[in-house]
């Protein structure tokens, strides 16, 4: 996979939707998938070119925190391919 994946968690389905509206709007970035996690923990994936990923994940913590609460964020670059598949 030579694109990069980026992770936002949240406790609360509203922060977890600001961030991912922040992320792509800040960058060029696709959102992948939302994971619920249970306990009221959603994680967000988006995948793009490393930069835009890292600044769409910048966005959306902090759009995250301003909302609701983040858990935590990250950003793997040039994931293994078969990464996704287990999630």
């Amino acid at each position: 996979m030579n694109e990069s994946i980026g992770l936002i968690e949240t406790k609360g389905l509203a922060g977890s939707i600001e961030a991912s509206d922040a992320m792509v709007k800040a960058a060029n970035v696709s959102l992948v998938k939302r994971v619920s996690i249970g306990a009221g923990m959603l994680t967000v994936f988006v995948k793009g070119d490393v930069g835009s990923v890292k600044a769409a994940v910048e966005a959306g913590a902090e759009a995250a925190n301003r909302v609701g609460e983040l858990v935590g964020s990250h950003v793997i670059a040039r994931p293994h391919e078969d990464l996704l598949k287990h999630f």
